[in-house]
């Protein structure tokens, strides 16, 4: 089943939902930093992105360094940001 990619006013709404994160690359991505107090923090927040990234296969772009962890999502098969991006932010947001 093809995956369809927001349109305009569906990315304006998910960053009114989502004020934490911010359109990148041409509006195509959503992006959010994350910091935590120490290396194990932002590790075991990553462990628990990474189950529910399982639990939904949608699987997220990171970078970490120490107790910083930015997270990019984005759903190639829709050439850009999908509902499948809408979920998984408000899913990763439960977790802070």
């Amino acid at each position: 089943m093809a995956v369809s990619e927001l349109d305009e006013n569906d990315r304006k709404a998910l960053l009114k939902d989502h004020p934490d994160w911010e359109l990148v690359n041409e509006g195509k991505a959503i992006r959010r930093t994350f910091q935590f107090d120490d290396f194990s923090q932002a590790w075991g927040f990553m462990s628990r992105v990474a189950l529910l990234a399982e639990t939904q296969d949608h699987h997220p772009e990171w970078f970490n360094v120490y107790a910083k962890v930015e997270i990019t999502l984005t759903t190639h098969d829709a050439g850009g940001l999908s509902m499948r991006d809408a979920t998984m932010a408000q899913a990763i947001d439960r977790l802070v």
